[in-house]
């Protein structure tokens, strides 16, 4: 099989030159819109390399960045290819929707008329997924979509702090409905997708995979006689650390890691970095408090097993990939119980789950869980074993792989791996995986300037027909 997978942002795969090797924090690296970039392109890679091994053709386009990088094949078995649109830098989400409409040329041009057009195309975030909706809109070639994370769900949850392009909730109602299938990564994902108008029968709920390599325990790790608490993620307020540190009034003795956000470095000027020191002040925990900064990716593991808990307090977590690698590494959780947190952690089992913004309930959950070491021993062997059997990336890449040929067998019979015939057509009546008839005019979008970041009104959230 043929697969396009596609991204807007431009960034670091593996098996290429990386840019900054950072931790994938939850709901991912934030640009300058509050966009979650980040922990998307390392998916993509990881999903590009198992479908890879499993035997298909795989291309992944993003955005060229700079005029020395190379197209090629990956040492991971999948082509990268840099697609040359918009200026030779790095982009945020807002400043990249202008670039949209040609990208989608672009494609459209490489898969009509050139010698290698996918089986089925699969587009990561809301840029990358208008994008690809543009380039395949007269072919038909089947459209898969992973958002990743959704507006309307993010300001929901995040309220004033909801940092997204005022034309995002608008657009991604209509890609809902063009495309002919969606990969939710959480239960509350699923909902959210059928509030938007999409059949909950196209929706296929596909966690997102851990390197349990990498994420796994080690008993060799020192025993330590003050307790030590983490939480990853960026510094915003959507990320809960004000919460977490107004919990540990309820505490006690423990030390605090706070890894994310800007480079150490960067952090003594950072206005995110100085409101959570004046929190802790204000609380009488400064000294407990140790901000991280940005953690390179190839030291988590080792950070996750040097603490007793993994806090994970994120106002919106559409993906649970920090309480998943804390468990895959055997440590236990303490989260909100909702999103991709609430799908992971048993309570009571692998960790505990308290209500979003119980501030007195984290407390209490926290303190308890650190006091008990069998407790914590026990959650911690539970975790592992939960996290090797439903959440190994060869276990999510079967699940995506089964959707392709869902969609492909649904169209035109199916594909195998390794085949190169282009689908088109519609679905028979009734079948599960059906087409909308919308189509996205990407042209409306193509002359304005870079969006402002600003909150939507509820009045923005209505579906879209265009074209």
């Amino acid at each position: 099989m043929r697969v396009g997978l596609v991204s807007a942002h431009d960034g670091a795969v593996m098996g290429h030159p990386v840019h900054r090797d950072l931790a994938q924090c939850d709901p991912g690296r934030l640009d300058t819109a509050g966009q979650p970039v980040t922990g998307t392109r390392q998916h993509i890679a990881r999903l590009a390399t198992e479908l890879a091994a499993l035997g298909h053709e795989v291309r992944v386009y993003q955005r060229r960045t700079g005029p020395d990088e190379p197209d090629g094949e990956s040492s991971d078995g999948y082509q990268l290819i840099r697609v040359p649109v918009g200026p030779p830098t790095r982009l945020g989400t807002a400043e990249l929707l202008a670039h949209l409409p040609e990208l989608g040329r672009w494609l459209a041009g490489q898969w009509d008329d050139g010698p290698w057009t996918p089986d089925v195309v699969h587009g990561h975030f809301w840029p990358g997924g208008l994008a690809a909706a543009s380039a395949v809109g007269h072919s038909r070639v089947p459209l898969v979509q992973t958002f990743h994370s959704i507006g309307s769900q993010q300001q929901r949850q995040l309220g004033t702090d909801y940092r997204g392009p005022r034309q995002r909730i608008a657009l991604e109602q209509a890609l809902c409905r063009v495309v002919d299938a969606a990969v939710a990564q959480c239960t509350e994902e699923v909902d959210e997708l059928a509030r938007m108008g999409r059949d909950r029968a196209s929706v296929a709920m596909i966690p997102p995979g851990v390197d349990t390599t990498r994420f796994a325990p080690d008993p060799a790790s020192p025993v330590r006689r003050r307790r030590r608490l983490l939480a990853v993620g960026d510094l915003t307020p959507g990320s809960g650390h004000d919460e977490l540190i107004g919990a540990l009034r309820l505490v006690g003795d423990v030390d605090v890691l706070i890894a994310g956000g800007p480079d150490r470095a960067e952090l003594a000027g950072h206005p995110d970095a100085r409101r959570l020191r004046e929190v802790a002040t204000r609380y009488g925990v400064a000294d407990q408090i140790e901000l991280l900064g940005a953690v390179p990716a190839g030291e988590m593991p080792q950070l996750y097993r040097s603490v007793d808990v993994v806090a994970c307090t994120s106002r919106y977590v559409p993906v649970g990939t920090v309480a998943l690698e804390a468990m895959a590494c055997g440590v236990p959780v303490v989260g909100y119980a909702h999103g991709g947190v609430a799908d992971c952690v048993v309570d009571a089992v692998t960790g505990r789950l308290v209500p979003p913004g119980d501030v007195r309930a984290l407390g209490v959950a926290l303190r308890r869980l650190l006091a008990d070491e069998a407790e914590r021993f026990a959650y911690g062997h539970a975790a592992v074993d939960r996290v090797r059997c439903r959440y190994g990336w060869d276990r999510t890449a079967a699940a995506v792989e089964r959707l392709y040929q869902r969609v492909l067998g649904s169209r035109h019979g199916p594909v195998p791996a390794g085949s190169s015939g282009v689908v088109s057509g519609q679905l028979p009546d009734g079948d599960s995986v059906e087409p909308v008839d919308v189509e996205i005019d990407l042209a409306a979008i193509e002359d304005t300037a870079p969006a402002e970041a600003t909150a939507p009104t509820e009045a923005t959230a209505g579906p879209v027909r265009a074209g």
